[in-house]
């Protein structure tokens, strides 16, 4: 995971969020990634459910930071190939999750049914198995 950057100090995540959202944007695979959006949701429904506006946001701007992460690795050519595909992969996903989170179980449902999906799946699986 990259360092954060000096434009990740914005994205300071306010108390008592900060506790709920720490560590959420830590993950290598796509499995964790489904995971840390899942962890999104959960939390983005409990605030929703207290009407608590600043929770709600709080869990928007860590899932663009996550976008935004994901997309930057995605266009870096210093990066592996196979590795710039898994993120710009989790970059839609966040993309996703940010324009509709109600349906983003669903469609990841979808998707992962899809040949380009399972061949980016593939290919992460044999990029672990021989790291």
């Amino acid at each position: 995971m990259p360092r954060p950057s000096r434009s990740d100090t914005k994205h300071q995540i306010p108390k008592p969020y900060d506790e709920d959202l720490k560590g959420i944007l830590l993950f290598r695979t796509l499995a964790e990634a489904e995971k840390a959006i899942g962890r999104l949701e959960e939390l983005r429904l409990r605030y929703l459910a207290v009407s608590d506006a600043k929770g709600v946001e709080s869990c928007r701007s860590v899932a663009l930071l996550g976008r935004k992460r994901s997309d930057s690795i995605s266009r870096n050519p210093r990066v592996r190939p196979a590795k710039r595909r898994q993120k710009a992969e989790i970059a839609r996903w966040f993309a996703i999750w940010l324009e509709t989170p109600e349906l983003f179980g669903d469609w990841l449902a979808l998707r992962k049914q899809s040949e380009s999906f399972r061949e980016l799946n593939a290919a992460e699986c044999s990029d672990i198995d021989a790291g």
